[in-house]
């Protein structure tokens, strides 16, 4: 088997850090590749096949770039970025369209919809995903996003949404404004901790890499090198809208979620996201995508619960038109 050599400096960083305390972080980086990994000085020498090589190098520049950028890493998410690095570039030659790997676990696009859905993300500064719920619309947001930050295309991400009240009122729940609105910010929480480790996510929101907050958060704000995820977008109104959608700045991504047919607004008020497909339609940059009971991939029922609304609301619709033409 041909084998090939590759020298790396890594003088220009802590190689203590690097390496770790008795040289951890490089028995870890050993433990899970073939390739011969020797430190001479400041230099890292590697041996083994082309492709494994190729592989380690690149987890190593991957490594000093974290390290100068954040000037110092604890021992931990060093090897947490390894771990992650390997799996993430080996995932690749399985079928890159059909999966997205994150660092708890490696998440199948079931549906023709969902594996779209990643490639406008991808091709696009601002997508917009309408459809039911259980279609993976803000789940697989979440896991995009993370794997932005992980590749460094992304220095933070937001996650935001509308605090409506749906059959609550704000004023009457216990507590201070962050314990009272915190309630509508789970489902956010929820698939954080389902695609990163608790003690990842902690550290990511101290240092306010990630950032979870209202809607009403978010005004005089610019979202730069940032990827943005609006959930439950139905529930802004047209001028909260209009505010967020010009939040954009350089380097960054815009994600809108909602369901169209979970409208918690006052009658009166018009939705944003309904508005938004007439007033941004045929926009270069700007993608929508629609999801239907098709991509639903909770449990069985909750897709046939999806279609028995839906032929009920469609029924109600022709009911009121026959009514008004009688």
């Amino acid at each position: 088997m041909e084998k090939v050599e590759k020298i790396i400096f890594i003088g220009d960083i802590n190689p203590v850090e690097f390496l770790g305390v008795n040289d951890a972080n490089l028995k870890f980086l050993k433990s899970r590749t073939s390739t011969e990994i020797i430190v001479r000085g400041d230099e890292l020498r590697l041996r083994g096949s082309p492709e494994e090589v190729e592989l380690v190098a690149k987890v190593i520049y991957i490594l000093k770039e974290e390290i100068k950028r954040r000037h110092k890493m604890e021992e931990g998410e060093i090897r947490e970025i390894m771990k992650w690095e390997l799996e993430h570039a080996r995932s690749r030659d399985e079928d890159s369209k059909s999966f997205l790997v994150t660092p708890k676990k490696r998440i199948e696009l079931k549906t023709p919809n969902q594996r779209e859905y990643i490639r406008l993300i991808d091709e696009n500064d601002i997508v917009v995903a309408i459809g039911p719920a259980g279609t993976g619309k803000t789940f697989l947001a979440v896991a995009a996003a993370i794997n932005y930050l992980r590749k460094n295309l992304v220095e933070r991400i937001i996650l935001t949404r509308p605090a409506v009240e749906a059959g609550e009122s704000l004023g009457f729940l216990p507590g201070d404004f962050q314990e009272k609105i915190n309630p509508y910010l789970t489902p956010l929480y929820d698939a954080l901790y389902a695609l990163l480790p608790a003690e990842t996510i902690k550290r990511y929101i101290d240092t306010r890499v990630i950032e979870i907050a209202p809607l009403a958060y978010m005004r005089g704000r610019t979202f730069s090198d940032a990827f943005v995820i609006l959930d439950e977008a139905q529930n802004t109104k047209a001028v909260q809208m209009k505010m967020f959608l010009t939040r954009l700045g350089p380097r960054s991504k815009l994600v809108l979620t909602g369901d169209i047919t979970q409208i918690d607004l006052p009658g009166h008020e018009t939705s944003g996201l309904v508005e938004i497909q007439s007033v941004l339609k045929g926009i270069n940059g700007i993608a929508f995508i629609y999801f239907t009971s098709e991509d639903v991939i909770r449990h069985g029922l909750v897709k046939e619960i999806v279609e028995a609304y839906e032929k009920f609301e469609n029924k109600s619709v022709v009911k009121k038109e026959k009514g008004k033409e009688g």
